[in-house]
């Protein structure tokens, strides 16, 4: 846009830094005006300091896009209220530059399901949440429930496998009837078309474990008809992730749909190393043609329930069966079995790696026990530690989560540089312990950590993978770049500041090096404080 054809006045100016435009392409020294929620790009100085209601002043500093973080689950944060903590969990995610959050990962969505289904499901998602969310009948009321909670960034979500088997099933440990499948299908269909970016699926959790590879290449041909991608928690990210990423494959192949791994990882002792396999095999695949791309979280633990740790047999019923089982001596020694021997098809997070490598990250009752790790509980106490872990979940009713430390830092490295892995932090931001880091720092610490000391990306690449790449990946149409015309989501940084400061004991510090971010052409953090604003929505895309 020449100087002739600029606004009258903009609601916002960006002078003098350096602008990191998200496509990859080297950095330009540019001023960026925002007028009506859009942004214009600016020869630097064309446009007078006069010609703004308010100036931000980026010099030395990097003018990006604001970062869309593509995996989390934070899909009802914001509905637990400033009472209920989500303003405290909201603010750690804006903080870091998050401008948009992808949610419904790993299977588990807040919708769809069947009405007569919706008061079970509403129960079983305090588990996820740490508190009274809701469950929605599609990705319509979904939104209608987010629209009345002013938030500071944008929300988009996938649909969960897990969350449609629930919602038509149960959770129980059978396969799908057709009528099932047809009505799981149909119900995929809807929220889809109402705006829900895509299907997620997490065969390593229950219910969606229970499911055969057929039932996913169904629904995942649903989200091909509608151009979205299909979006996988592997079943196997340990021993058998080679096998897991195989079976992704032949989903997207049968089904159509665009591929993308979620939170690549080769996880647990015995799969150390594996990402020399699955890159070149994800990279050979896309010369031939496949669009399948991957995300990362720049961190050598990951984070889930504890009730994953155990046997999927364990999970077959729900929460009150689950209980039940927890509390019979013999089914206890089932399990403990189970871990040491293993299932097949199952993951078995402790097998492949020990109890001495599970912390406890939030268990509400029992503050006590955060960030210890199972085995030392189990030692303080004299006991076993499948019991330790049992009876931490009958006396927390299912809500208690954990870190697992269960990845080295040369498999997380190859994944970051790899040219098809976009970053998201895969961060479950739940009230009270000590989340994992990841919610309050992915961001920084790439561009900290990765970027400037250790010369692992390109300071355009990093940013790409953050913007430009995320935002094609998931239909954004508008964002993840600056040009004209595009979305004004921003964030202005110090490249050589920036860094997180969350750390396992702190995790939700804010970090260091990222002084403004603007969604929806409203400045919602400035000199690194929150202003207060709130013109964050959900996106149906």
């Amino acid at each position: 846009m020449s100087g002739l054809d600029l606004p009258s006045g903009f609601d916002l100016l960006i002078r003098g830094g350096l602008l990191v435009d998200g496509t990859g392409r080297p950095g330009r020294p540019a001023d960026v005006g925002v007028a009506a929620g859009r942004l214009t790009v600016l020869p630097p100085g064309e446009a007078p300091r006069t010609g703004a209601a308010e100036v931000i002043e980026a010099r030395g500093r990097v003018v990006a896009p604001g970062f869309v973080d593509v995996h989390t689950h934070s899909d009802g944060v914001t509905l637990l209220g400033a009472s209920g903590g989500g303003s405290t969990l909201v603010r750690a995610s804006v903080l870091q530059g998050v401008t948009t959050e992808i949610c419904g990962n790993c299977g588990s969505s807040l919708f769809p399901a069947l009405p007569e289904r919706l008061p079970a499901m509403r129960a079983e998602t305090r588990i996820t949440f740490g508190g009274d969310v809701g469950a929605y009948a599609d990705f319509a009321g979904f939104a209608a429930a987010h629209a009345g909670v002013p938030r500071a960034n944008h929300l988009a979500s996938l649909v969960g496998h897990g969350t449609l088997r629930a919602g038509v099933l149960g959770p129980v440990d059978r396969p799908a009837r057709p009528d099932e499948l047809r009505t799981m299908c149909a119900l995929l269909d809807a929220s889809l078309a109402q705006g829900a970016a895509g299907l997620s699926t997490g065969l390593i959790y229950t219910p969606g474990s229970y499911a055969g590879t057929d039932e996913v290449v169904a629904l995942a041909a649903v989200a091909a008809r509608h151009g979205k991608p299909y979006v996988t928690h592997l079943r196997d990210e340990m021993s058998r992730v080679e096998e897991a990423l195989e079976e992704a494959i032949e989903i997207s192949r049968r089904s159509g749909a665009a591929l993308h791994v979620s939170h690549h990882k080769t996880a647990g002792r015995y799969a150390w190393g594996r990402t020399e396999r699955t890159l070149p095999r994800i990279a050979a695949l896309r010369a031939e043609g496949m669009d399948v791309t991957c995300d990362v979280y720049p961190y050598t633990a990951g984070s889930t329930v504890l009730a994953a740790m155990l046997p999927p047999w364990a999970n077959d019923g729900g929460l009150a069966a689950l209980t039940a089982r927890l509390g019979d001596p013999a089914q206890r020694d089932r399990m403990r079995r189970s871990i040491a021997e293993g299932v097949p098809g199952w993951e078995n997070t402790v097998g492949n790696g020990g109890w001495d490598r599970i912390s406890v990250a939030c268990a509400p009752r029992h503050p006590q026990t955060e960030g210890r790790t199972i085995a030392e509980l189990a030692a303080s106490a004299g006991a076993d530690p499948l019991d330790v872990a049992a009876d931490l979940l009958v006396a927390e009713a299912g809500e208690v989560t954990i870190i697992s430390h269960s990845m080295v830092e040369e498999d997380v490295r190859r994944v970051l540089a790899a040219p098809y892995a976009m970053i998201g932090s895969d961060g479950v931001p739940k009230p009270g312990g000590r989340p994992h880091p990841r919610w309050a720092g992915t961001f920084p610490r790439v561009l900290g950590r990765y970027v400037r000391e250790l010369g692992l990306l390109r300071l355009e690449e990093a940013v790409h993978k953050m913007t430009g790449m995320a935002a094609a990946r998931f239909g954004l149409t508008g964002r993840g770049v600056i040009r004209d015309g595009a979305h004004a989501d921003l964030v202005v940084f110090d490249p050589a500041t920036v860094a997180d400061r969350a750390t396992f004991t702190e995790p939700l510090l804010p970090p260091a090096g990222i002084g403004a971010v603007v969604a929806g052409g409203v400045v919602v953090v400035r000199d690194g404080e929150e202003t207060g604003a709130r013109p964050g929505k959900v996106l149906a895309l």
